[in-house]
């Protein structure tokens, strides 16, 4: 495994998945970034725990954490950088293959890979509502410290 090669080339398709969504223009080293470490946590997780579904969690996990930090940084929806950082993770190719092998008729190495493409795409979308609703827990929290200072205070 090449880790520059793959974090270059991740970062590479978020930005450039941020250019064609429109991102704007001061945010698309940020989309790359996101995507990136969305990625690198894919594979690391992969490598150590082999299981596709688990580590497309985790990894979508990351790229909604670095998202929000992002949308904090530059005052922008959280969407900006999650909507490109999430493209490297998508199960493109086995989709593909589940279509290719419908066509072809092997409707069971299809089934595979279909359930397998299901399965992450579920994984991609628990792991980005996980994040989301642990950065709401934190925010959360932080008003309440906010308000809590802000009474003693006037008091």
């Amino acid at each position: 495994m090449n880790w520059p090669l793959e974090a270059f080339l991740s970062f590479l398709a978020a930005g450039a998945f941020g250019v064609v969504f429109n991102a704007p223009r001061r945010t698309l080293i940020s989309c790359g970034l996101v995507g990136m470490s969305g990625w690198l946590i894919y594979r690391a997780y992969f490598l150590a725990f082999d299981d596709s579904v688990q580590a497309t969690f985790a990894g979508a996990f990351a790229v909604a954490l670095v998202a929000h930090i992002l949308a904090k940084k530059f005052k922008m929806p959280m969407i900006v950088f999650s909507v490109a950082g999430i493209i490297p993770l998508v199960p493109g190719s086995k989709a593909y293959n589940a279509m290719r092998n419908i066509v072809e008729n092997n409707y069971l190495e299809a089934m595979a890979f279909a359930a397998d493409a299901l399965m992450v795409s579920g994984a991609i979308a628990m792991g980005l509502v996980f994040a989301e609703v642990l950065m709401q827990m934190v925010f959360k929290r932080q008003a309440k410290r906010i308000q809590k200072k802000i009474g003693m205070t006037q008091n």
